[in-house]
């Protein structure tokens, strides 16, 4: 049997969890998904499982990975699971990570693909996505797994067989590390997850002042920026902007990178995007390997000129 820990946001399960759901039913046997929240919070998502357990308690109004990980493990333990498969985020790995201690098991990340067997055969995102890597899943009874964002084609959100809530028991110890408080997007805003469009300055962009020019061609096509790491390093921009194996996995449907060298690490968080336009002065940049389309100029110039053409098209 496959356990999926399933996250969600406003009512509704996120498309790494579904693409982590996806993975797992590929090998076969029932699947399980686990969601977790506080009282009354996570009952309402729709996850396409057999069996969906909620996971319901005050203390998981915020996210705390020792919590998450008992959890993980408890219902493990009580339904038989011999997979345990989550979404590659940020939280889902960090609690897969401490599952992993608590059982004595070795964690397989950013997988891609997976083929029944004993052992299993995996294919991993590897040395920030420039690197695909076969390897073989020896374990002691329980395989854990999480799933690269944006590699796997996720299944549509749906009601599941039955619904399970339950009320996890939780050490004070679990509760050491939480989440105490989070920093809201601008009001308005696009988040770069959800984005269809975003609009990315590199270091080519000179200073903060510069991303004047992104920002407003991203709000004109009704997207997100981003930046690089040179970036945020610079103090142009924060963090929560920052594109890469260490930011932000983005999948829009067009990623316009401007004044982006294209560096490895970088690429790792856009792979998920459809489609890449890169816009720098020079033409060997390592980002015009992967760009579908591409402009040799100027950013400053380039991006102003783009954005007069589609107001002059809406007017």
């Amino acid at each position: 049997m496959n356990l999926v820990l399933v996250e969600h946001v406003d009512g509704a399960a996120t498309d790494v969890s579904l693409q982590a759901l996806t993975l797992a039913a590929g090998l076969g046997g029932e699947t399980h998904a686990l969601v977790i929240g506080p009282g009354g919070a996570a009952a309402s998502v729709n996850v396409p499982a057999a069996v969906v357990h909620v996971a319901e308690h005050d203390a998981l109004d915020a996210f705390a990975p020792d919590a998450w990980a008992s959890i993980l493990c408890g219902l493990a333990e009580q339904t038989g699971a011999t997979t345990i498969v989550a979404p590659g985020s940020g939280h889902a790995t960090d609690a897969m990570a401490r599952a992993a201690v608590r059982l004595g098991e070795a964690l397989a990340a950013n997988c891609i693909a997976v083929t029944p067997g004993e052992p299993l055969v995996l294919t991993r995102v590897r040395w920030g996505g420039s690197l695909l890597e076969e390897a073989r899943l020896h374990t002691g009874g329980r395989a854990l797994l999480t799933v690269a964002p944006h590699a796997v084609a996720p299944v549509e959100a749906g009601a599941p067989g039955s619904v399970e809530t339950f009320t996890p028991e939780i050490a004070d110890a679990d509760l050491v590390v939480r989440v105490r408080d989070r920093v809201a997007p601008p009001a308005g805003g696009v988040s770069l997850a959800d984005a269809k469009v975003v609009v990315t300055g590199g270091r080519g962009v000179g200073s903060a002042e510069g991303f004047a020019v992104v920002e407003e061609l991203a709000g004109l096509l009704g997207g997100a920026v981003g930046c690089s790491r040179a970036v945020t390093m610079s103090g142009w921009r924060p963090h929560t902007d920052q594109v890469g194996q260490t930011g932000n996995k983005i999948a829009p449907e067009i990623y316009i990178a401007c004044g982006v060298s294209g560096a490895t690490q970088h690429i790792a968080g856009a792979k998920g995007a459809k489609r890449i336009l890169a816009v720098n002065t020079d033409p060997e940049a390592p980002i015009m390997s992967i760009a579908d389309y591409a402009v040799i100029g100027d950013l400053h110039e380039v991006l102003p000129a783009v954005s007069v053409e589609l107001r002059r098209r809406r007017a």
